[in-house]
């Protein structure tokens, strides 16, 4: 009988080349010499399934919470009655004003009894006051991928949860905690007690579309640890796709048809998320994701502490301080009013000047304080908002071109968000794209060139309404109506590493080994690319790695595996220190029946058991989900554990 091709099993830093068990991962020797996938794990290469038909669902209500950077929001819908949704707005220190959103901040203090076990006493959302301290943009620690704005600290963060002997996801999980307590108050006291103790609520959490795979993860654990469900039930969407969701509809009629894109920027306090979307049709709604999203630091939060430069510039280092710490009341006032009047509604044409109150502050022409009144002209105003904005209108010029570079007719922008609310951001991006010269003429022109044809001025700037809550309102739609986003765009590649037999015209002669299995050279860490960087994926047709695993008699059926991820645009043949281990898959084979594995004997008279089976990834808006499969039967779930995060 012709042996089996051993596999790679860990990774080459933890090899001990001398102790190998030959006997753990290898793939069928009828798959040597068969081309350059020969000797892999996924033997058959990526294989999609049929789509699935969901099952139709009991009446229930939906819970979209959207756990922003700055802010915070909470929609609630029962199935029944789709279109009433309830926006939460009475927040616990609000003092009764109402607000769409609450800030996503937290803090912790020691309890007023002496008792050292209690727990911290947990304040959040509007319970501070001005001068307290609290944690604020938690939320982007749990991407340690992503950059900090320059008004967080990593070391006072740290010094604050180390005090109490929390960390990040700790924090995260205590904010999403009170976030769900207050909502299921909100909604018993709604619905009643009786209603709530017999309908199921099913959570729709959002996230950034620039969030890697480990963060999903992360969030949807903390989101579990806060009650909202376990991490299986709680669906997740980007914030991006939400608002996608919602606006498409909000904005029903327009100018889009089949075939056009639209970019979808969310403009947040901290952060600006795009991403792009072709319309494949219109009834029933359904798109695909057609440009990988981007995102940066370019959010609404800029904007006040630009402002509280140019006030400190204006009135002088020492006046400033003492304006903040003698009379705080005086400069919330102003900032209040820079917040809700100057961010939203500042126009050039209409404003040549602002007063914005500082009340207390006495008189002083030279400075432009009059009457209680700081005076700003339109330019100084714009002064502050314009680098902020250019940022914006730079990362949606980059979707743009990339969908233009392959040919797209781009035909519409959608701002969303609480930065999206702002009148000059709405202003500048529709005076960006509607200034540029048509492109050249073409005496030939082809699909591309029409579409180049598709000058800037085609391209319509939309402001729905709600834009600051289209995010969560999106993620209740989501939970109502399934799925309107049919495929997304992987963001990285996705493979997984194998070991093949030595050829001296493939493989250098300092990364072989000798296999006292096979009697024969051998390298290992070959990678094998399932999921391209780029490429289309339904979350219902499943990639599929297939995989054949050797067992002695006695040994663990218990399995590992490592899912590799690599960002560039070309993927190395090879693995490299490069390269993104995503996270390492634990598959438990004892659940399937002994019948299924096939007694094999080597030529030196070893006996062990073989087993083909396939691991199942399904790529969403949430991340990836694994499944194991055994002749096409389930037979459960696949345990995977995320590093990075």
């Amino acid at each position: 009988m012709s042996l089996n091709l051993p596999i790679r099993s860990t990774p080459t830093s933890r090899r001990n080349k001398e102790s190998r068990n030959y006997f753990t991962n290898y793939t069928p020797a009828s798959a040597v010499g068969a081309g350059s996938g020969a000797g892999t794990e996924a033997i058959n290469g990526p294989v999609r399934e049929p789509a699935r038909e969901p099952k139709p669902a009991a009446d229930r209500l939906i819970v979209g919470v959207d756990f922003g950077t700055t802010f915070s929001g909470v929609a609630a819908v029962y199935t029944s009655t789709p279109d009433d949704v309830e926006i939460i707005k009475s927040w616990p220190g609000g003092n009764g004003i109402t607000s769409d959103k609450v800030p996503t901040e937290i803090a912790y203090d020691t309890p007023a009894k002496a008792d050292h076990d209690a727990p911290p006493v947990v304040k959040w959302g509007f319970q501070f006051r001005p001068e307290e301290s609290r944690l604020r943009c938690i939320k982007l620690f749990l991407d340690r991928s992503q950059k900090l704005p320059f008004y967080v600290s990593p070391l006072e963060t740290a010094a604050q949860l180390k005090r109490f002997n929390k960390n990040v996801v700790d924090a995260v999980s205590d904010y999403l905690t009170e976030v769900y307590k207050h909502t299921m108050d909100t909604l018993t006291r709604r619905y009643g007690e009786s209603f709530m103790a017999s309908t199921k609520v099913e959570f729709v959490l959002t996230c950034p579309a620039v969030w890697s795979d480990a963060a999903k993860n992360t969030t949807l654990q903390a989101a579990e640890r806060a009650g909202m469900g376990s991490k299986s039930e709680i669906q997740m969407i980007s914030e991006p796709e939400a608002a996608a969701v919602y606006t498409l509809k909000a904005i029903q009629p327009n100018h889009l048809s089949v075939g056009d894109n639209f970019i979808v920027c969310d403009a947040g306090g901290g952060t600006v998320d795009l991403i792009a979307y072709k319309i494949i049709s219109l009834k029933p709604l359904r798109v695909e994701e057609s440009a990988v999203g981007t995102g940066g630091l370019c959010g609404s939060a800029f904007l006040n502490y630009r402002f509280e430069e140019h006030v400190r510039n204006r009135i002088g280092q020492s006046k400033f301080d003492e304006m903040k710490t003698k009379k705080g009341k005086t400069w919330q006032m102003g900032l209040r009013y820079f917040e809700e009047f100057v961010k939203r509604n500042f126009n050039e044409d209409e404003h040549q000047e602002v007063n914005v109150p500082f009340p207390g502050l006495p008189d002083d022409e030279e400075a432009g304080l009059d009457s209680g009144f700081l005076v700003m002209t339109a330019d100084q105003i714009k002064d502050i908002f314009e680098p902020v904005v250019k940022e914006v209108c730079d990362l949606v010029e980059g979707q743009v071109d990339g969908l233009r570079a392959k040919g797209g007719v781009v035909s519409g922008i959608v701002l969303v968000g609480g930065f999206g609310q702002s009148n000059y951001l709405y202003r500048r991006l529709k005076a960006h794209f509607s200034s540029a010269a048509p492109p050249p003429y073409s005496e030939r022109p082809t699909h591309a060139g029409a579409a180049s044809a598709d000058s800037r001025g085609s391209i319509e700037v939309m402001q729905p309404v709600y834009a600051w809550t289209a995010v969560v309102r999106g993620a209740v739609l989501r939970g109502l109506e399934g799925n309107m986003v049919i495929s997304r765009k992987a963001r990285m590649h996705y493979g997984t590493s194998y070991a093949t037999v030595y050829d001296e015209e493939k493989h250098s002669v300092s990364e072989r080994y000798w296999s006292p299995l096979w009697e024969r050279w051998m390298v290992s860490d070959r990678m094998q690319w399932h999921i391209a960087k780029g490429e289309a994926i339904s979350p219902l047709q499943p990639i599929a790695f297939h995989y054949t695993r050797n067992f002695r008699p006695g040994q663990s059926l218990v399995v590992t595996d490592d899912l590799i991820a690599c960002e560039a645009d070309d993927p190395p043949s090879a693995s490299t220190r490069d390269l993104v281990n995503v996270c390492t898959l634990t598959t438990d084979l004892n659940a399937v029946p002994r019948s299924l594995f096939t007694r094999l004997t080597t030529t030196r008279g070893v006996e062990f058991d073989n087993l083909d089976f396939t691991l199942e990834m399904t790529v969403d808006s949430a991340g990836l989900g694994f499944e194991l499969k055994v002749d096409g039967v389930r037979y459960g779930r696949v345990e995977a554990e995320f590093h990075g995060a």
